[in-house]
């Protein structure tokens, strides 16, 4: 497994904790705190999937798709081919909301970005992570599919 997951994941699912917590301790689920005219700070739970997508599946159905993407996550890093930093946040964001299944029933989501009328659906710092991972090692797809294709174009192949 690659340097950049030993650091990465275990700050992440730290930091991800860490701010649930005090998401759960300070902020009262009736009384969101303003923090910018398009950010407030919120308490709520989420029990499906991203967006509270699924959630009539129950929580076992995500727990179990939890460990089995962590187990191919880090499969993945121990066998290096992959974008380490995508795999090391997917992995980070993993870990930290499988954590509040486990002992909270429910994902702690507590960011919460509007305009206007038109909340964006309340998020955290592990699905912040999985998001940005997983643009990461879509970007570095798309930059390997244009360099195989530069390739062959030079090689006389396309």
């Amino acid at each position: 497994m690659r340097k950049t997951a030993f650091i990465i994941v275990p700050l992440l699912v730290i930091l991800d904790q860490a701010t649930k917590y005090l998401a759960d301790r300070f902020i009262n689920p009736l009384n969101p705190v303003e923090l910018l005219p398009f950010l407030h700070l919120v308490n709520v739970r989420n029990e499906g999937a991203a967006f509270g997508m699924f959630k009539s599946f129950g929580n076992n159905i995500f727990i179990i798709i939890s460990l089995i993407a962590i187990a191919v996550i880090f499969f993945m890093l121990i066998k290096g081919k992959e974008d380490p930093l995508g795999l090391s946040l997917i992995l980070g964001g993993a870990i930290g909301n499988l954590i509040d299944r486990l002992f909270r029933g429910s994902v702690v989501d507590f960011i919460d970005v509007f305009a206007g009328r038109h909340h964006w659906p309340a998020f955290n710092v592990a699905d912040s992570a999985l998001t940005i991972g997983i643009g990461l090692i879509f970007l570095n797809m798309l930059r390997g599919n244009r360099t195989a294709q530069m390739k062959n174009k030079q090689a006389g192949l396309s």
